[in-house]
């Protein structure tokens, strides 16, 4: 499953704005909790490792702290070809080669569903190559197009999303859940 929490317009964080874009409502907040207490492995690149690493280590404080908590204790996989083992963050196995047949592998043998964390362009070329069952994204009401930053959709491949299921928390952000579809021509065309 692809997991992104973005704007409306697309981004995947803005400059100076707090993080959830400062919209962190009691609903959300508890549906997070209770969804990353869900078994299973989270797929992410380097960048997104030494992140939330980086916040994990820091000892942040609050809800941040109980975030990073849950991510330490949590399945990790990391692709990487700068990375070297031993990866510091408890959990956490560094896999070096073709991050889409190595996760053509886990889908085969793990017990647990996997789902990425951030790391646009391992999802790209997770969506990319067929591997995805799932495409989940959180929408917070806000526009960022002046301090939006990391745009989550450019690159991607034209693909069609069935929703299978929809939330709304605190009467403003969105939760959209699709199965994605590959398409070789916009819907609608022949050819």
């Amino acid at each position: 499953m692809i997991d992104f929490i973005t704007s409306l317009d697309g981004y995947a964080a803005a400059e100076g704005w707090p993080g959830w874009w400062g919209l962190d409502g009691p609903e959300y907040l508890a549906w997070l909790e209770q969804d990353s207490a869900a078994d299973r492995t989270l797929l992410m690149g380097a960048n997104t490792y030494r992140l939330m690493h980086g916040f994990a280590s820091a000892g942040a404080g609050g809800e941040e702290r109980e975030a990073t908590d849950s991510l330490g204790a949590a399945r990790k996989v990391v692709f990487s070809s700068t990375l070297r083992e031993p990866l510091e963050w408890s959990n956490t196995r560094l896999v070096s080669g073709d991050a889409v047949q190595a996760v053509r592998a886990l889908k085969e043998e793990s017990e647990h569903p996997l789902s990425t964390l951030g790391s646009l362009s391992l999802c790209r070329s997770l969506l990319a190559a067929g591997v995805v069952d799932r495409f989940r994204v959180v929408v917070f009401p806000v526009i960022t197009g002046k301090t939006g930053s990391e745009r989550i959709y450019d690159g991607y491949p034209d693909v069609a999303l069935e929703l299978v299921e929809s939330q709304v928390f605190d009467g403003r952000t969105q939760l959209l859940d699709y199965v994605p579809r590959l398409l070789d021509r916009p819907i609608g065309t022949t050819g």
